[in-house]
């Protein structure tokens, strides 16, 4: 049975209200029928239904960009929900993505967005359109219940369609953690898809109890050659062991990853998750449940800032996790040995998938599929997917993969992405192509500043000098978020730009490529037209002293915040 509080010497902390609405949901019911189905409801739903809904992949939104104009004029905020569609490993087939193409049209706003997940995202869905998205998406075979809440949300891993037994069993792994860790309540079904109730009492949760988990869970599975996933950024990473024979023989577990902070708090922090044991793949359910039932119990309940896993670790260290986990297990864990090295190959451009078809990676900037001035982006993936029976691939680069293509059809793809003004992988830098971006501003409720909307002029200006410094080609990646939750991960890459207040990023740097080292800030509030100006100095030491096989997050690492900022100031004195 989870806990909902946690004691501290002789003293009780209270739950937060979040745990006490859990707790009197009858499992995640609430009154969320009734509030979506009230005619006379005005305003946004109730704080209970609010929180209640994530638990069926929908956020309640409002337009920001309107809300202050609104009020002036006596009206009330657009108010609009975002609902997530669960893809486990980012797999779509080609019906399943023109369905969900269509309903971009019919309930949306027009565009489909990826996230950093795997999952894909509707924006500005009204209010009579929630119910008819959700079962639309039900009836292609997805569904949106548990992509967002506190609860195990979209499993990801490797996105490459490599036809070989390594990446089948990826795949296989994470749709079978996926489907197996789903809550039990059948309210989705009652709420969404008009299912009758067989019983006025709410259904057992064996594995999260009636109050769920303390705080969302991410899990991630990753090879060493392909660390695409961000492995080490989740509450639970496995790391795939080769078995001898070509496939998985065994998982690394590594636990207590997650990159959400809150400004002005020391006690909230970014972490990377540590290896505490090896299970054989037969036991990888039996290892998963094991960690999400430990959170379960010893997760703060009465501080949703510091309720993951990374802080139970934190608080308690590492060994006494380990001793604690053990009866979860039902044994003492075994030895994880070291991390492995872990590698981020290119999985953008053209392929061979090892069947005799290739796949095409295709960028996305942002994420956002979208029709926007000469770029119709949208328009030429549903072409693709039309015409050649490719089938889609979500990536945790928030790119999208067309796998499956004829060996043939190359010159016609890109002639036909080309018409649209789609840009292809090679005409980006490196620095566009691995630049992340949340949607911040307008939509999400938690944004300081915007993200997604200057993440072009920011990658320009900071183009700008990398070329000046002749490091144009150079592989660095840059992460934009525009609040503190690291939803795009700023704090595992090369930059990482995290919004502080509006028009204003902390930056980050000192992080390795592979997702294997947390950076460190190094200016506080920076005006958005200063970032390039300010990584400028850093861009012509490293082109000038880094040491061979050094990336750029590695060089900021060596030199440490002391010496970047130095050359900053030296920088800034007039000759």
């Amino acid at each position: 049975m989870a806990q909902t509080g946690t004691t501290t010497g002789t003293t009780q902390k209270k739950p937060t209200g979040v745990e006490i609405s859990k707790l009197a949901s009858r499992g995640l019911r609430g009154g969320v029928a009734a509030e979506l189905s009230s005619t006379e409801t005005r305003g946004g739903v109730s704080e209970d239904s609010f929180n209640l809904l994530k638990f069926h992949g929908t956020y309640e939104q409002f337009d920001r960009d309107t809300a202050t104009p609104r009020k002036q004029a006596g009206l009330d905020k657009e108010w609009q929900f975002m609902v997530r569609v669960r893809a486990p490993a980012g797999l779509l087939t080609a019906e399943q993505y023109l369905a969900l193409d269509a309903m971009a049209d019919r309930y949306s706003n027009s565009t489909l967005r990826v996230t950093t997940r795997q999952a894909l995202q509707f924006h500005g869905v009204l209010r009579e359109n929630l119910k008819p998205t959700i079962a639309a998406i039900n009836h292609t075979l997805l569904t949106t219940m548990a992509a967002c809440g506190d609860v195990v949300r979209n499993v990801t891993t490797t996105p490459a369609p490599r036809r070989d037994a390594i990446h089948r069993q990826l795949v296989e792994d994470a749709r079978m953690l996926s489907e197996r860790l789903l809550p039990r309540t059948r309210a989705h079904h009652e709420i969404f898809l008009d299912e009758e109730p067989v019983s006025a009492v709410p259904e057992e949760e064996p594995l999260y109890g009636a109050t769920y988990l303390p705080r969302k869970f991410k899990i991630g599975l990753a090879h060493p050659d392909d660390n695409t996933a961000d492995v080490l950024t989740n509450d639970l990473g496995f790391i795939a062991i080769g078995d001898g024979a070509g496939g998985i023989g065994a998982y690394q577990v590594c636990i207590g990853g997650g990159l959400g902070l809150t400004h002005n708090r020391p006690d909230t922090f970014p972490r990377l998750a540590s290896p505490v044991t090896v299970v054989p793949r037969e036991r990888l359910l039996h290892a998963a449940e094991a960690v999400v039932r430990f959170q379960r119990d010893h997760g703060d309940r009465t501080d949703r800032r510091r309720a993951r896993l990374k802080y139970v670790i934190e608080d308690y260290g590492l060994d006494w996790v380990r001793e604690q986990l053990a009866p979860y297990f039902g044994g003492e864990l075994a030895d994880p040995g070291p991390l492995p090295r872990l590698c981020l190959p290119e999985l953008l451009g053209w392929h061979a998938q090892g069947d005799g078809r290739f796949w095409l990676g295709v960028p996305v900037p942002s994420g956002r599929i979208a029709d926007q001035g000469r770029v119709r982006l949208r328009t030429a993936l549903r072409e693709v997917v039309t015409r050649w029976g490719a089938n889609p691939v979500l990536t945790p680069q928030q790119d999208v993969i067309l796998a499956d293509l004829p060996a043939n059809s190359r010159e016609a793809v890109e002639s036909l992405l080309r018409e649209h003004g789609v840009t292809l992988t090679e005409s980006l830098s490196p620095l566009a192509r691995w630049a992340l971006a949340c949607p911040a501003l307008p939509t999400c409720g938690l944004a300081l500043t915007e993200a997604e909307r200057v993440r072009d002029p920011l990658v320009a200006e900071i183009e700008a000098a990398l070329e000046r410094q002749e490091l144009l080609d150079e592989r660095i990646s840059l992460r934009i978020t525009g609040c503190p939750n690291g939803c795009a991960r700023p704090y595992a890459g090369d930059i990482g730009l995290v919004g502080r207040v509006p028009g204003h990023f902390a930056i980050f740097v000192g992080g390795d490529f592979e997702g294997t080292r947390l950076s460190f800030k190094l200016h506080e509030r920076v005006p958005q037209g200063e970032i390039a100006a300010r990584l400028e100095p850093l861009f012509a030491a490293f082109a000038g002293d880094r040491r061979e096989g050094e990336g750029f997050g590695d060089f900021c690492h060596r030199l440490g915040p002391d010496a970047l900022l130095a050359l900053g100031a030296a920088e800034s004195v007039p000759a």
